[in-house]
């Protein structure tokens, strides 16, 4: 590009159309899924809380509506509640959870969590980088931690403090689930069994909720083509089944 170029796209008007312009592909990039900001896990605001009132931000009691930031901690005691993050995901805490929230993940240092849709989750010693999916962290008291990977698919690697360490990833397939040692080591990649599906959708990350999850329906579709005679638990407000009148045609799924 020659001086008088140069001169010209620095002008105050082109530099103002610039930003303009890379407002636009970023703003599409979000709409999209594709950006930083999509599974950022900054805040996340109190959906639902089951079984009493012992959900906590920062160790104070919750309130549904209440809203969490980065690098504020949410916990749980003997109840279960679900978040909704600011990138559009939500998250199921089991009881004895607790995660932080962070600028690009949270960190779940003990307990359970169910996320569903484009949300980046961490371990103390891995990050699990996702696609939009629906998948399970658990984290033991002594440092273990086994993902599941319900539909969608979900990278794990390696990292120390959130910073990762050069070390290969593993991709989860949906279908999957793998055993991490303390360090982020994979122990072990399993497939998935019925039996483990219907244990998580009769178990605490679904029974007694009523705010949807976003990626349900990816969910629901998934199971039903690749995991048959699995039974999916109704969601309220979205019949699984159209209603069909009294002389209904044969079913045959």
């Amino acid at each position: 590009m020659d001086a008088s170029a140069q001169r010209h796209w620095a002008s105050p008007g082109h530099a103002s159309a610039e930003a303009v312009l890379l407002g636009l592909v970023l703003a599409g990039g979000l709409a999209l899924g594709t950006g930083p900001v999509a599974r950022a896990a900054e805040s996340a605001t109190v959906q639902e809380i089951l079984d009493g009132n012992e959900l906590y931000i920062d160790r104070k009691p919750a309130r549904v509506k209440e809203k969490a930031s980065t690098p504020q901690q949410v916990s749980t005691g003997d109840s279960r509640g679900q978040l909704a993050f600011a990138g559009g995901a939500a998250g199921r805490l089991n009881r004895f959870s607790q995660l932080r929230l962070g600028a690009s993940c949270f960190l779940l240092d003990k307990g359970q969590i169910l996320v569903s849709g484009k949300q980046n989750g961490c371990t103390k010693s891995s990050r699990m980088s996702v696609r939009g999916t629906n998948y399970v962290i658990e984290v033991s008291e002594s440092g273990d931690a086994e993902l599941s990977v319900l539909e969608g698919s979900v990278e794990v690697a390696p990292s120390r403090d959130g910073e990762p360490t050069g070390a290969a990833p593993t991709v989860v397939e949906a279908g999957q689930k793998v055993r991490l040692s303390p360090l982020g080591v994979v122990l072990a990649l399993l497939k998935l069994s019925p039996s483990d599906y219907t244990n998580v959708l009769n178990g605490p990350l679904f029974k007694g909720f009523s705010t949807t999850l976003p990626g349900f329906g990816s969910l629901e579709s998934y199971i039903r083509s690749s995991v048959p005679g699995v039974s999916i638990p109704g969601v309220p407000g979205i019949p699984l089944v159209p209603s069909l009148p009294s002389f209904s045609l044969p079913r045959f799924f």
